[in-house]
């Protein structure tokens, strides 16, 4: 995995980054399905397997290149680079259209699973029928999470470590996405807007030499939320990366099909067509725009089928299409890239 790359294959790794970051932000889409399909996430989940025990004796003995070189480091920093990137640019873009034009984007979504599952399926092997019952039980698994309900939020210092430890898990298993997971447990708005936006105004105000968030208690108390966050992001991503790399070494198809399952059943979590019903009784067509904690609580999310046929009901249905073609044409521009240089 420690072949020189090419300034294209780095640009590459950073746009996957991106993708990833992207996939990461919207509750119901999975970063890992952008590994998986882009074709890097065994060398994702086995990079992230080499930061053990080896690899802290080398950083604490000052081996930094030795260190570098032996958690895949090129890879797992342009990666990260893409992420990071996303996180405060792209995810912002998705933010807005996500707003403005929510059901385009969620049919854009959905198209690409289904193309995802087309070209996982394709490239499967001949195999199938052989794990057809690991298939299906990843997706009995992900169609059941398409269902739960959001519970109450918790801003308890341990329930946040646990958040973020699971919240990972839309990097390293693709169709199970961890924002949706961080809304069933109640903190995606706590977790991912109102801390997050405690750390950029935070650095906002110290960037101008304003230091009064000192003094804020609400302030410090979001700041500290996104710390534990963090941390047990990180602890997940190591600890589950690590389980899965065990996993794939001594059963890759069948670890496949259950993700290739788990991946079609959790199409449910992206269907276009959904309301928002909330505590008060009161339904709302799409998601509610998340940008502030005064949110009412959401009790449910219930799927249908559009009863007329709009415009805006059509061209849905045109991003869907649209969606599987990009990931189908993807795969045929891969075939015709392997025939080529063979």
């Amino acid at each position: 995995m420690q072949s020189t790359r090419t300034l294209s294959d780095k640009v590459w790794l950073v746009l996957k980054g991106i993708g990833m970051g992207a996939a990461n932000k919207v509750p119901g889409v999975s970063g890992g399905v952008v590994a998986f399909v882009a074709g890097f996430y065994e060398e994702f989940i086995y990079s992230l397997q080499k930061i053990n025990k080896k690899a802290l004796m080398l950083l604490l003995r000052g081996r930094w290149k030795s260190f570098f070189r032996y958690i895949n480091g090129t890879f797992l920093s342009l990666l990260l680079l893409g992420v990071v990137i996303s996180y405060f640019s792209i995810s912002k873009i998705l933010d807005y259209l996500l707003i403005h034009y929510e059901l385009y984007v969620w049919g854009l979504f959905f198209g690409l699973i289904i193309g995802s599952i087309f070209y996982l399926a394709v490239n499967f092997g001949p195999e199938k029928k052989k794990y057809l019952p690991y298939l299906l039980l990843g997706a009995l698994i992900g169609g059941g999470l398409s269902f739960l309900s959001p519970a109450k939020e918790n801003s308890n210092l341990i329930f946040v470590f646990i958040c973020g430890v699971i919240s990972v898990s839309g990097m390293t298993l693709p169709g199970l996405s961890g924002s949706f997971l961080i809304m069933l447990m109640g903190n995606y708005v706590l977790l991912l807007v109102d801390a997050v936006n405690a750390l950029f105004d935070t650095i906002s105000e110290m960037l101008l030499g304003n230091f009064s968030f000192l003094t804020n208690e609400s302030r410090i108390h979001l700041l500290q939320v996104l710390a534990v966050f963090t941390l047990g992001s990180l602890v997940g991503l190591v600890s589950i990366s690590h389980l899965l790399a065990y996993i794939i070494n001594r059963h890759k198809k069948a670890t496949f099909a259950l993700i290739i399952g788990f991946i079609t059943g959790s199409l449910g979590l992206v269907w276009p067509w959904r309301r928002a019903i909330y505590a008060d009784g009161q339904t709302e067509a799409g998601l509610p725009n998340i940008e502030h904690g005064d949110v009412p609580t959401i009790i449910n999310v219930e799927r249908y089928l559009p009863t007329e046929w709009s415009t805006e009901n059509l061209l849905t249905v045109v991003t869907i299409l649209l969606g599987i073609g990009v990931l189908i044409g993807l795969e045929k521009y891969g075939n015709y890239k392997k025939n080529e240089n063979a």
